[in-house]
C-alpha cells in the first residue's frame, strides 16, 4: 500500500477512523489513560480498563479541553489538552498503521462537530508528531462531512433535499443538504440545526422512556420534513443504532422516502474528502457551502493596465481558516478601500467601505499599501492594510490599520 488516506469523527465521546473510504474503520471512546509508574498511554476501552484497575489516571472530553485551553495533572506531570489530544490521536492512528504494516500517511480529514481556532492549531500540528506535512491535514465540519458522503453517493439520492437525523449522547441535531443547479455552476448548501428537544439516550432504557423518545422525534420530524421534497433521509448516531424503540418515527421518515441508517457518515465523509484533495481534479466540481466554509464571495475593483476589473480576494465555498490573500495596491485619489460582499442571493449584494484613518496624505498614485484579509469564521473578514511608502520619494508612515468586516 501506497500510504494511508484517513477519515476521522472526533468527539467527546467517541472517536472514529475510518481508513481509505471506508475499506476499515475503528470507533472508541475518546479517553487516553497513562499508568501511574510510566509514561505508557493507553487510550479508548483499554484506558477504562485501566483507569477502572486502579493503574493509570484516565482524562476524557478532550476535545473540550483544547478548546479551553485547559490542563490535567497526570503523575505530577501537568499536560496541556493539546498534548492529551495529540497524543490521543497518535495512538488512534497507530492503529491503522498496524492493520496495513505502514507509517506513511498520506492524507488526514478531521470532521468535528464545530470549528475552533485551537482545536485547528491542535490538529494541524499534530502532523508533526505522524511524520507528516501540515499541509496534507485538513479539518472540516460533521455539516460539511454529511455533505461530502452524501455527494458521493448515487445521484438519485440527492436530486432533492436531503435530511439526517443525528441522534448521539450529546443530543439531537438535524442537517439538510440541497442543489441548486445554475447555467455556469451548481451551489450544493448544507445547514445544521441543534433542536431543542434532544433527549439522554438513558431514557431508551425503561418502556415510558421509549415511547416519550419516539413521541419527541415524531414532533421534531413532522415540524422539519412538512411540505418538501425529499430525496433521502439519513439516520445517524448511536440512538439509532436500533430503531425498534421509535416505530412512529420510522413510519413517518420512511413514508414515500428512501431513508438510509450509516453510523459512521461523518468519518466516511472525511475519508471521501481526503481521497479528493489528492486528486489533480476534484470529483465534485461546485461551490459548496456550509459551516466551516465561506457563504459569500469577496472582491474589490481595480484598475489594471489601464482596464477596470474585479480583483477577487476571497471566494464563495473556500474553508474560512484556509482563505487568506495578500495584495500590494495603489491608490488612486481615494482614502477608503471598498469590499463587494456577493452571497449566493446576488440580490443581496452588499459593498463595505474601510476609511484609511491616520494614512498620509500623497499626491495621486503614491500611497501604496499591503492589503492582508483572512477570517475569523464563515462571517468575520480581517482585514490589515500597511502603508509601504513609495520608493525613496515616500518611505513608509509605519500606519497600520486593523479592522473586522461582516459578510
Amino acid at each position: 500500500m501506497d500510504g494511508l488516506i484517513l477519515g476521522f469523527d472526533l468527539c467527546d465521546a467517541y472517536t472514529q477512523l475510518v481508513c481509505n473510504q471506508g475499506e476499515k474503520s475503528w470507533t472508541l471512546p475518546t479517553v487516553i489513560c497513562r499508568k501511574k509508574e510510566e509514561e505508557s498511554w493507553m487510550v479508548g476501552e483499554p484506558a477504562y480498563a485501566s483507569a477502572l484497575a486502579g493503574n493509570g489516571v484516565m482524562v476524557d472530553k478532550l476535545v473540550k479541553l483544547v478548546i479551553k485551553d485547559g490542563t490535567s495533572t497526570i503523575g505530577g506531570i501537568r499536560y496541556g489538552g493539546a498534548q492529551l489530544l495529540v497524543q490521543f490521536l497518535i495512538q488512534v492512528v497507530a492503529l491503522a498503521k498496524k492493520e496495513y504494516n505502514t507509517d506513511e500517511i498520506k492524507q488526514i480529514v478531521f470532521s468535528v462537530s464545530r470549528i475552533d481556532t485551537r482545536l485547528l492549531a491542535c490538529l494541524t500540528s499534530c502532523g508533526d508528531y505522524l511524520g507528516m506535512a501540515r499541509k496534507d491535514i485538513h479539518v472540516i465540519s460533521h455539516t460539511e462531512g454529511f455533505m461530502y458522503y452524501v455527494l458521493s453517493q448515487k445521484r438519485e439520492v440527492w436530486n432533492n433535499q436531503v435530511g439526517m437525523f443525528d441522534l448521539s449522547g450529546e443530543g439531537l441535531c438535524y442537517y439538510e443538504m440541497k442543489v441548486q443547479r445554475g447555467l455556469r455552476q451548481t451551489t450544493v448548501m448544507a445547514e445544521k440545526e441543534r433542536l431543542e428537544e434532544g433527549f439522554s439516550l438513558d431514557i431508551l432504557n425503561s418502556a415510558a422512556g421509549r415511547k416519550m423518545g419516539d413521541r419527541i422525534l415524531c414532533s421534531c420530524g413532522s415540524r422539519m420534513l412538512q411540505k418538501k421534497l425529499f430525496s433521502s433521509i439519513f439516520l445517524m448516531g448511536k440512538g439509532f443504532e436500533e430503531r425498534d424503540w421509535a416505530e412512529g418515527f420510522m413510519k413517518l421518515v420512511c413514508n414515500r422516502r428512501r431513508v438510509y441508517v450509516e453510523t459512521e457518515l461523518f468519518a466516511k465523509g472525511a475519508a471521501y474528502r481526503a481521497v479528493d484533495l489528492l486528486r489533480e481534479k476534484s470529483a465534485y466540481p461546485y461551490v459548496c457551502i456550509c459551516e466551516g466554509r465561506l457563504d459569500s464571495s469577496v472582491s474589490m475593483r481595480v484598475l489594471y493596465k489601464d482596464q477596470d476589473n474585479q480583483l477577487m480576494l476571497a471566494n464563495a465555498g473556500v474553508s474560512w481558516y484556509e482563505a487568506a490573500k495578500e495584495v500590494e495596491l495603489i491608490l488612486d485619489g481615494q482614502d477608503y478601500l471598498e469590499f463587494i460582499i456577493t452571497p449566493p442571493d446576488q440580490r443581496k449584494k452588499k459593498t463595505v467601505k474601510m476609511a484609511l484613518e491616520g494614512f498620509p496624505k500623497r499626491e495621486e498614485k503614491t500611497l501604496r499599501v499591503l492589503l492582508q484579509i483572512g477570517f475569523l469564521d464563515e462571517r468575520t473578514m480581517t482585514v490589515t492594510v500597511t502603508d509601504q511608502g513609495f520608493g525613496e520619494l515616500f518611505p513608509s508612515t509605519g500606519a497600520v490599520l486593523r479592522q473586522e468586516v461582516m459578510l
